[in-house]
C-alpha cells in the first residue's frame, strides 16, 4: 500500500475543516501506520478510529486534529497529555510544542509507545506510566492538556495542573458517548466551549471513572 499517497489524501480530507495549518504538517508528517497493529494498517489513512489491543483505540484522524487545533499551540509550550495509547497523538503534539508529558495507565500500551516514538526519533516526548492521581504533578504547570477518554466531569486535579491562561481539551459525558469541551483557565472564571459530540474509552482514575 502507497502509504504516503494515503496520507495525502486524508490530509486534503481535513483541510476541509481544520483552519490550523501547522496541524495538518505535523499530521502529514507522521506515518500513522507505525501506530496501529499489522492487520489494521491498510486502514491506518481512513477517517476512523481504529482497535490497538486492550479494548483501546487510536482516535479518529478528524478528532485528533481537532482536538489538537483548541490547544492553540505556538511551539514553546509544555503540554501534558493523559491517555497515550498507541502514541500517535503524543507525536504531533511533539511537532507543535516544546515538550510532551504523557501518561499512559496501561503498561503494555506505555513501552510501545516509548518504542514507537523512540524509533521516530521523538526526543521532547516523556511517556509515563500513570500513577493513581490523573496527569503528571510533579511537572505541574502545564500550558496545554489533552485528555484522550472520556470523563463523567471535568477532573478538578487536572485543572489543578494547568496554567493561567492554559488550554485543557477533554470529552466530558456518559462512558458511551461524551462531548468535547476547551476549558481556558482564568483566575477568576475560565472559559468553556463545546466542540461537538465524540466518543472515547473512558477515562479511569481518581475524579473520573472507576474500573468496570
Amino acid at each position: 500500500m502507497d502509504f504516503e499517497a494515503a496520507r495525502a489524501r486524508l490530509i486534503e480530507h481535513l483541510g476541509s475543516e481544520i483552519r490550523d495549518e501547522r496541524v495538518l504538517v505535523a499530521m502529514a508528517r507522521i506515518p500513522r501506520e507505525r501506530f496501529v497493529p499489522l492487520e489494521e494498517q491498510d486502514l491506518a489513512y481512513e477517517d476512523i478510529p481504529l482497535p490497538i489491543g486492550l479494548d483501546q483505540t487510536i482516535s479518529q484522524p478528524f478528532i485528533v486534529a481537532l482536538m489538537t487545533e483548541a490547544l492553540e499551540l505556538t511551539g514553546s509550550e509544555k503540554v501534558l497529555e493523559v491517555g497515550t495509547g498507541s502514541g500517535y497523538q503524543a507525536a504531533i503534539l511533539a511537532e507543535l510544542a516544546r515538550l510532551v508529558i504523557t501518561v499512559e495507565r496501561l503498561p503494555a500500551l506505555t513501552e510501545g509507545a516509548k518504542r514507537v516514538l523512540d524509533s521516530l526519533g521523538y526526543t521532547n516526548v516523556v511517556v509515563h506510566l500513570a500513577e493513581k492521581t490523573l496527569g503528571w504533578q510533579t511537572e505541574a504547570p502545564y500550558d496545554a492538556i489533552m485528555v484522550t477518554a472520556g470523563a463523567p466531569r471535568v477532573p478538578v486535579n487536572l485543572l489543578a495542573q494547568l496554567a493561567i491562561g492554559g488550554r485543557l481539551v477533554i470529552p466530558i459525558g456518559s462512558r458511551y458517548v461524551q462531548e468535547l469541551y476547551k476549558v481556558t483557565k482564568r483566575r477568576k472564571k475560565n472559559i468553556v466551549q463545546n466542540l461537538g459530540g465524540c466518543r472515547f474509552v473512558s477515562l479511569i482514575g481518581e475524579g473520573a471513572w472507576g474500573e468496570e
